[in-house]
C-alpha cells in the first residue's frame, strides 16, 4: 500500500466515511473507492452493503474487494419494556447499541448490562451522537417529549432506518407534531411506523424480533415479496 493510499484510508476512516481497498490481483495496484465513474463501483457499493470482501471480475481482470466501514450504530429512544428484549439481541447482530432515555429509573445497568447509556434529553444526545448513514434510530417511548425530539433529528440526518412504536392513530398524530415542526411529507414517509415488520407480534420479544427483522431488512436492502 503507498504512503498516499493509507494516508486516504486513514481519512476515511477518520470521517467515518465507508469506503473500499480495491487490489488488482494481476499486479497488486490499489484504489481507494468509489471513483466516480469507475467500473468497480457496483461492485464496490454490493461489498459495502454487505460488508463482507469479495474477488470480482471487471473485464479481463481479477481485483479483490476489501470494504472499510464504521459500525452499524442503532440508537434505541427509550429503555423501556420492549427495548429490554430488543438490545440483546441487537448485539448479536454486531451492532453499536445505545441507549437514550434521560428517566434514570428507566436507563440503569442492571436492566440493560454491558450496554451503552446515555441519560441525556434526546434532542441533546442525538446532537452529540450524530446519526450517519451508518445509523439506525428507533423510538419506543410513546412519549412526545422524547420521541419527538429524536425523530425531528433523525429525519435531519442521514440514518438510513428510522422507527417508532406506536398504533397507527398514534402514528399519525405523531407526523402531525412532525410536519408542524417543519418537516414534509417526503421526509415523513421515512419514518417506519408502526415500526417492525408485521409478523403479528404480541409480546415484548415478538415485536423486538419484527423490529430487527425490518432493521436488518433495509439494511441489506432486501426485497418485500
Amino acid at each position: 500500500m503507498t504512503p498516499e493510499t493509507l494516508a486516504a484510508l486513514a481519512a476515511a476512516r477518520e470521517a467515518k466515511r465507508p469506503v473500499v481497498l480495491a487490489t488488482r490481483l494481476a499486479t497488486g495496484e490499489q484504489l481507494l473507492l468509489p471513483i466516480e465513474g469507475s467500473p468497480l463501483t457496483e461492485a464496490a457499493d454490493r461489498a459495502l452493503l454487505r460488508d463482507e470482501a469479495a474477488t470480482v471480475s471487471v473485464g479481463n481482470e481479477e481485483w479483490f474487494l476489501h470494504p472499510y466501514s464504521p459500525p452499524v450504530r442503532l440508537i434505541v429512544v427509550g429503555a423501556v419494556h420492549i427495548a429490554q428484549a430488543l438490545v440483546p439481541m441487537a448485539a448479536h447482530l454486531g451492532v453499536e447499541v445505545i441507549v437514550i432515555d434521560p428517566r434514570r429509573s428507566f436507563a440503569t445497568s442492571e436492566r440493560f448490562p454491558n450496554v451503552t447509556l446515555n441519560g441525556e434529553w434526546p434532542d441533546d444526545a442525538m446532537d452529540a451522537l450524530r446519526p450517519d448513514s451508518r445509523t439506525a434510530v428507533i423510538t419506543l417511548t410513546h412519549d412526545p417529549k422524547l420521541d419527538d425530539p429524536a425523530l425531528d433529528r433523525a429525519l435531519k440526518s442521514d440514518a438510513f432506518y428510522i422507527g417508532s412504536l406506536g398504533s397507527r392513530k398514534t402514528h399519525a398524530s405523531r407526523l402531525a407534531r412532525l410536519r408542524a415542526l417543519g418537516h414534509d411529507d417526503a421526509a415523513l414517509s421515512r419514518i417506519r411506523g408502526p415500526v417492525g415488520l408485521n409478523i403479528g407480534a404480541v409480546t415484548a420479544p415478538e415485536i423486538a424480533l419484527s423490529i430487527l427483522a425490518e432493521f436488518v431488512a433495509v439494511r441489506r436492502n432486501a426485497q418485500s415479496g
